[in-house]
């Protein structure tokens, strides 16, 4: 995979130098340049050693340890707590995650109020879920409403969440989406990415990031050439170019 980002932006390079045409590659042509290209195991172990860190695979992350004999650049130990803040979100126990976190790092959550924000809307959320109406109508207006006061730029999420409480069937309505799964898990990822940066380590890992890149290069180069691309990233396989 990032072999094939590299020899994408060295054909990028290549063809501006050409005419306007789009230069036809083929496969042949490809798989060679590719070959050409070499790229240490040890650095590729790297990459997956670092997602499965980020993203607090522990037990996935020991086995390839001690499969690869990559050392992860942390101790495996302290994702334990990280990971259980996440699952609590995940699974919509709010309060249990907001605990957890104030025992990691009380100023996580001092020093973001976004986040802390982002929790309490979980909170409200979760309320409507398991069809406490009157009391999320409390905690909206003891909790929500005075962040929504203290910071402008929380309005609109305010105002969207709070609607919740205007629709007998919440499942249905424009604003039920908040509902789905998706929600919690927007809501975990980012106190992931917070308890990460307060420890002073990235918050995404750097695979995705790459697989972003090899896209990016792609379209560039679809303006330029015609060339045996990847269209399915799950299995990475070069498709043969349509001439």
């Amino acid at each position: 995979m990032m072999s094939l980002f590299w020899i994408v932006i060295r054909q990028l390079a290549e063809i501006e130098a050409m005419a306007t045409s789009k230069k036809v590659i083929t496969r042949e042509e490809w798989e060679k340049k590719l070959n050409d290209v070499k790229i240490r195991k040890e650095d590729m172990n790297k990459l997956v050693m670092n997602f499965l860190v980020t993203e607090g695979y522990v037990d996935a992350a020991e086995k390839f340890q001690m499969e690869s004999g990559t050392e992860p650049d942390i101790d495996l130990a302290t994702i334990t707590d990280r990971m259980a803040v996440k699952k609590a979100v995940q699974c919509g126990n709010v309060e249990d995650a907001i605990e957890k976190v104030n025992d990691l790092n009380p100023e996580i959550l001092d020093t973001n109020p976004q986040l802390f924000f982002h929790l309490q809307q979980q909170r409200f959320i979760e309320l409507i879920r398991n069809g406490k109406v009157e009391e999320a109508l409390e905690f909206a207006q003891e909790e929500l409403a005075p962040r929504g006061e203290e910071n402008q730029s929380f309005l609109e999420e305010l105002e969207r969440t709070v609607a919740l409480l205007a629709f007998e069937d919440v499942s249905n309505c424009p604003v039920g989406g908040l509902l789905d799964i998706s929600q919690r898990l927007k809501t975990a990822s980012e106190v992931n990415a917070a308890i990460l940066t307060s420890q002073s380590r990235e918050k995404d890992p750097k695979l995705p990031s790459l697989l972003k890149m090899l896209l990016w290069a792609q379209n560039q180069l679809d303006e330029k050439a015609v060339y045996p691309r990847i269209n399915d990233l799950s299995t990475a396989m070069l498709e043969d170019p349509a001439v």
